[in-house]
């Protein structure tokens, strides 16, 4: 470990860079893609902090390292740790609880274990790199128990958790043998961040149900101590104006004509953005797409549907089955509406740099966020920044985006009926009402960005309250 403590650290499940190999077998660190490194960039920057986490290599760990300032301290992981703790305790278990249990959770003893040990690890870790009264920030449903692991390692330190994902209600949180170890190590920070009010209240209640812990107000008690925790919605950005800048630059807005141009100049362009997972309703989206063809309502010879579908845990089987479906359902919509010259559904199974997704997003006419359930969805943020004019944005009232951006046009992605008549409705809106909707949506977007995020959080972390709250009958 370094010698150097800092008076900042992240603590994530991964590091935000990953090991890249070139052709000539030099390697080299590059940013890794993904909403938490995107939002935490620009926070990051400029500071003088360590971020704690997995490096992404299985049995290897690289010595801490800097990037660009920042001290990155790699977490070993075992291969089985990485199955066990990962893939399934944090995958297979947390995930389907977290998500409305979508697909079906397991629960494996030594998965739980495995969890346990990791968290641990973490812990020590953030233990050894803080520096006297540092302000630690751990994020994600992966850490769930890092923050009273911490406390006791370190009682000096301000202990701050962000959930990205949304928090279930006690009736599916319940489900979980380890459910009092979470709520306990959740409690061992001073201040929980949650991107949705209801995802704050449903870990209040929790607290009450399962712990029974007392609440006033956002407050709860912790049990056997003399400690309050404060739970609120600080719901996660972007950085809007460097995404604005890169989006109207001349570069990117050419690579927009041409990716139009290569689509066959359609009259209406439909773009989905996802990781391949069961909760981004892509299955959905494709059938409500496939009716609307199928009905009429849409004709392939104007109008297509670009799905990137990033690849994700594709380890997991209820990954690789979705996958299989997909890309079974893509063929046969193009074999069965796709004009001769172009598909009628491009599908991009990969991910791909910053610039090129920012050409995507001014390209498109409509952008699908659909998902199941979602805890914000970066993605809508995204498009309306990049995207000048009049496009649409068809949203799912099941994100946490949509208790911001309420000029979308919502759609309930379970009802294929509603969801089909959202799209329409986006595509057949007059121009100046699209363009209206979309200036909006933009400004929204740009008044709480990423940095107002940080800046709301930290200082709601700075004022957690210390002393018992007063009794709630």
């Amino acid at each position: 470990m370094p010698s150097r403590t800092y008076d900042f650290v992240i603590a994530a499940n991964r590091l935000p860079v990953d090991r890249v190999v070139r052709d000539d077998g030099t390697e080299e660190w590059q940013t890794s893609p993904g909403g938490l490194v995107t939002a935490m960039e620009s926070v990051m920057r400029g500071r003088s902090a360590a971020w704690v986490g997995w490096a992404g290599i299985p049995d290897e760990t690289p010595e801490p390292f800097t990037d660009d300032e920042l001290l990155l301290v790699p977490v070993p992981l075992s291969l089985d740790e990485v199955t066990s703790y990962y893939e399934g305790y944090s995958n297979d278990s947390l995930w389907p609880i977290y998500h409305d249990v979508i697909v079906p959770a397991t629960f494996r003893r030594s998965w739980a274990a495995a969890y346990e040990q990791v968290n641990e690890r973490f812990a020590q870790q953030c233990a050894e790199v803080a520096a006297e009264g540092a302000t630690v920030w751990v994020h994600d449903y992966q850490l769930q128990l890092v923050p009273a692991l911490l406390r006791e390692l370190r009682p000096d330190v301000r202990i701050g958790w962000f959930n990205h994902i949304p928090f279930p209600p006690v009736e599916l949180f319940g489900q979980l043998p380890m459910r009092r170890e979470i709520l306990t190590g959740l409690l061992g920070a001073d201040f929980l961040g949650f991107q949705r009010p209801a995802d704050a209240e449903n870990f209040l209640r929790a607290c009450r149900r399962l712990l029974g812990a007392r609440t006033k107000g956002d407050v709860v008690d912790v049990p056997h101590t003399d400690r309050r925790v404060r739970a609120a919605s600080v719901p996660i950005s972007i950085d809007a104006g460097g995404l604005r800048e890169l989006a109207m630059s001349e570069p990117v807005q050419e690579r927009a004509r041409e990716i139009r141009e290569q689509l066959g100049n359609p009259r209406t362009v439909l773009l989905g953005v996802d990781r391949l997972d069961y909760t981004k309703g892509i299955r959905h989206r494709l059938k409500a797409f496939e009716e609307l063809l199928r009905d009429g309502r849409l004709s392939a010879d104007d109008v297509c549907l670009v799905q990137v579908a990033s690849p994700s845990r594709e380890r997991v089987e209820a990954y690789r089955e979705l996958r299989e479906q997909v890309e079974r359902t893509v063929g046969s919509v193009n074999g069965a509406y796709s004009p001769i010259g172009h598909t009628t559904v491009t599908y991009l199974h990969r991910s791909f740099p910053r610039e090129e997704m920012a050409a995507l997003y001014v390209a498109a006419d409509v952008m699908l966020v659909t998902p199941l359930r979602d805890g914000m969805n970066l993605v809508a943020k995204e498009y309306v920044t990049c995207h000048d004019g009049p496009g649409a944005l068809v949203l799912s009232e099941f994100t946490g985006a949509a208790g911001q951006l309420r000029q979308a046009f919502m759609t309930n992605p379970h009802d294929i009926g509603g969801l089909k008549q959202a799209i329409m409705d986006a595509i057949e809106t007059p121009e100046k009402e699209r363009a209206r909707r979309m200036k909006a949506l933009r400004n929204q977007v740009a008044k709480n960005d990423v940095q107002h995020w940080a800046e709301t959080y930290l200082a709601a972390l700075r004022a957690a309250p210390e002393k018992p709250a007063p009794t709630e009958s």
